[in-house]
This record gives structure tokens, sequence and C-alpha cells, in this order.
């Protein structure tokens, strides 16, 4: 649709790394980490503190789910990691006990999930009162646990790791002012999609002075390669495949809190560029 309209659109939100691969376009950007970013900054964690994981993957089963597992397996493995297994479950899954014998069975040393929502809540829930996650790190997608459903996780969600292109607790002027900001407007902290919203405003202001113009073909020519400020820190927007290019962190959840406990630079972090559609 935009490339029929000749209009742009800006994803802040979607994870799945087809979107600036594959299936890439011309009129389309992705402010936000994608799914591989993410898993470079939790796959480097992993690495630090777990040498030779041994990786159980449960998935979701749709395409950001099946990519975000093939995104992480593909960084951990590439650390060293080994796959002891992986299923897929259904959307809105209400029971996953019959998927717990099969990793018990292969003895992981992690458990990596992309489940987001309320399927988090009843997977988390779970594993907690069937003792799957007992003695096993617990890792995943940057939309599992977020400051949505970490109230409803509650403790089962302690020791969680993720890898995000945002935390509240990004040291920079910038993200002290956005933080207090939107504390005062909100009456809570920020969020991973709150920040990534934020920053696509300004994305677009920032291409549209450049091109001191809103015509659709001379901001698009702006955007390529360019950079503007954001609560992460200053972003690119990589020309070849209109990814943006951020730093990463990993973060984990302590006392119902993200903490940041790793960080891979933006160059590191977001890998080759494989759009070949213009």
């Amino acid at each position: 649709m935009a490339e029929r309209n000749n209009r742009l659109i800006a994803t802040t939100v979607s994870f799945a790394d087809s979107i600036t691969a594959d299936k890439c376009s011309p009129n389309v950007f992705r402010v936000n980490a994608r799914a591989g970013m993410q898993s470079a900054a939790l796959a480097d964690w992993m690495a630090s503190t777990q040498k030779n994981a041994n990786v159980f993957y449960l998935g979701p089963d749709y395409e950001m789910g099946r990519s975000t597992v093939a995104a992480f397996k593909a960084a951990a493995e590439g650390k060293g990691a080994k796959t002891a297994g992986e299923v897929f479950a259904p959307l809105d899954n209400k029971d996953y006990s019959p998927y717990f014998g099969q990793i018990r069975g292969a003895r992981p040393t992690v458990i990596y999930t992309s489940v987001a929502g309320n399927d988090t809540v009843r997977l988390f829930t779970q594993m907690a009162e069937f003792g799957v996650n007992r003695n096993v790190q617990v890792v995943g997608a940057s939309g599992t646990v977020t400051s949505q459903n970490l109230a409803a996780i509650g403790k089962a969600a302690d020791g969680f790791v993720t890898g995000v292109g945002y935390s509240p607790s990004i040291d920079g002027s910038e993200n002290r002012k956005f933080v207090a900001d939107f504390e005062a407007a909100n009456k809570s902290k920020p969020d991973l999609y709150g920040a990534d919203s934020y920053g696509v405003l300004f994305f677009y202001k920032a291409a549209v002075e450049k091109a001191k113009s809103t015509d659709t073909d001379k901001v698009r020519e702006a955007m390529r390669g360019l950079q503007w400020a954001t609560p992460q820190g200053t972003k690119t927007m990589r020309a070849g495949d209109h990814q943006a290019m951020q730093d990463m962190y990993a973060v984990k959840v302590e006392g119902g809190q993200f903490q940041i406990v790793g960080k891979v630079a933006a160059e590191a972090a977001i890998g080759p560029d494989t759009c070949a559609r213009f």
C-alpha cells in the first residue's frame, strides 16, 4: 500500500527482521530495533554469563514468534550456545504444561521464549507452578515481559533477561528529561514502545527540516542516512535498508524493575544489510 500510494511508513514496534530485509521497501522505515539487534545484545550477555549454554526455545506459532526465535538462535549459536530443542505454541494458548515434559527432558540451562501479552502471563505463571524454571535462566524477546504485563506476572518474572533498545535507566540528558516528563504526564515510567513512538516524531521532524519540504520524494531522500536525537541517544537511519542503528542493552527484571546488565554498540548489533529491493 505504501508503494502503490507513494506514501511513507515508519514502524516503531515491529520486530520481524524481514521488514528491513527480504521484504524491505523504499517507502518503509523502521525506527525501532529489529529482532536480530535485540538478539545481539541478549546473546552477548548470555555468552558472558554462561559458556556454551544449552538453550530450549518456546515461541508463538506466527511470523514474529518464529522469526524472533530464529534470530536469537543464530546469534546464540554464533556465541557458542547449543540448541536443546524448540516448540511453537498457538497464539492465546491457555495451557503450556503439555510442553514441559519435552523441556525437562532436554535439560536446558536456558529457556528462550518470544510469547507476548497475556500468553506471557500464563507461561511464566505455569512454569513457576510446575518448577520448570527452577535453576534455569529464562530469557526472551523484548516484547515478552513489558511494563504492561509485568505486574500480572509478579515474582515469576524475576531474573528474566531480554535485549532491548531502550531502558528508563539509560544515563543521558535526553533520557532523563524524557523520563521526568513522561512520569509527570502518565504517573509511570516510559517503556520501549513509548520511547520509540516518541522518537519517530523527531525522526520525521528532522527529515522535513533537512528536506525543507513535506514532499514525499524529498522527505524519503532526507530520511536515508539521517541522524536524529532520541531518548535512547543519537540514532542513524541506515540508507541501504531503512533500519535504524542504535546501541542495544541487555536488561534484567529485579524486584519488578528492569536493570541494565549489558550493552552492545550500534555498529556491532545491527548486522549486515540484506535488503536488495532498492
